[in-house]
């Protein structure tokens, strides 16, 4: 299965599943949704299952919090990132807040999921990575697949929590990949990284459409006779700091790659975990290779703003040779 397979493979196993899971958003039913990750969903289960909604963020949103304290598990898709905005105050406000404004009577347990990032030539809203935004709030959950794999286990967990789940989903790499996939059902557990590829020279954590790029650049540091430990974040929030900070313990190097704005990230707080926990074992400093501190440009000149294999290879050498 590639990406959009495993989703709906997911969602189709849960549907099935369990009769108080519905699914609803902007085209997520007769279409299938922008990127068809949905489709032949509402023809298996029905428009009362399966249904389009109007196109307003906030009330998609807000409907689904009202949902979940009335004991439904809704599952909302939002057309891009950058159409999550509207619903901010229902997200933070209210689905984030109900189970400690209740004290424990009453729960969100729903799925917020959204293609996010760049490198599809698209337009303004549409390539935001903005998953420390979220990764702040607490009562959320934030999470972000790599793989068709991840994708199926890691949304599955979602729809059983009894949390609000942001399931971002790297647009970029939804047809990408295939692997194979098994046809049942199983669970991903939220907040526990993976290492993929173990080594002693340094740590690089990175997550999304990140990963693939990471890759790349192995290839090119393994020429030089340079061991990297690559680690699939996975988990924004709740993140795995145990993880982190055993193979930083290792290594005595860290890199963190993401595609989000530099500034106030989650690549700064991975920092953070270092140099709190592991600080004696560092042996260079904490690099971080992010996006620009500006807005992910149109199409003309996106190109400049991604992050290519080469620039993390460049990044990764130089600390390295610290």
């Amino acid at each position: 299965m590639n990406m959009v397979q495993a989703i709906n493979n997911a969602l189709e196993i849960k549907l099935r599943e369990d009769p108080t899971v519905v699914l609803y958003g902007e085209d997520a039913g007769f279409e299938g949704g922008v990127f068809r990750v949905t489709e032949g969903l509402q023809e298996k289960f029905g428009e009362q299952r399966v249904f389009d909604s109007p196109l307003a963020e906030s009330g998609i949103v807000g409907t689904a919090v009202g949902m979940a304290i009335a004991g439904l598990r809704p599952i909302v898709e939002l057309q891009f990132c950058g159409f999550v905005y509207p619903a901010f105050n229902q997200i933070i406000s209210h689905a984030a807040r109900i189970h400690n404004r209740s004290r424990g009577k009453f729960k969100t347990p729903m799925v917020i999921r959204f293609p996010y990032g760049g490198g599809i030539n698209a337009l303004e809203h549409h390539s935001e990575s903005m998953e420390a935004m979220f990764g702040h709030i607490p009562g959320l959950k934030v999470i972000i697949p790599s793989t068709p794999h991840d994708a199926k286990g890691m949304l599955i967990a979602a729809i059983e929590s009894d949390d609000t789940v942001m399931f971002m989903e790297p647009k970029r790499i939804y047809r990408a990949i295939k692997q194979e996939v098994s046809e049942e059902k199983y669970a991903i557990p939220i907040g526990k990284a993976k290492v993929l590829t173990a080594g002693d020279d340094i740590t690089v954590v990175a997550y999304g459409a990140m990963i693939r790029e990471v890759q790349k650049a192995m290839v090119m540091a393994k020429s030089k006779n340079i061991s990297v430990e690559l680690i699939d974040l996975r988990s924004i929030y709740p993140i795995d700091k145990e993880t982190i900070i055993k193979s930083v313990q290792k290594t005595g190097r860290l890199m963190i790659v993401t595609e989000e704005p530099k500034s106030f990230g989650v690549a700064a707080e991975i920092t953070a975990i270092a140099n709190e926990e592991a600080f004696l074992y560092l042996e260079a400093p904490v690099k971080r290779v992010a996006g620009f501190d500006t807005i992910v440009p149109l199409p003309a000149t996106e190109h400049f703003y991604l992050i290519t294999p080469e620039k993390i290879f460049y990044e990764l050498e130089k600390t390295v040779k610290f």
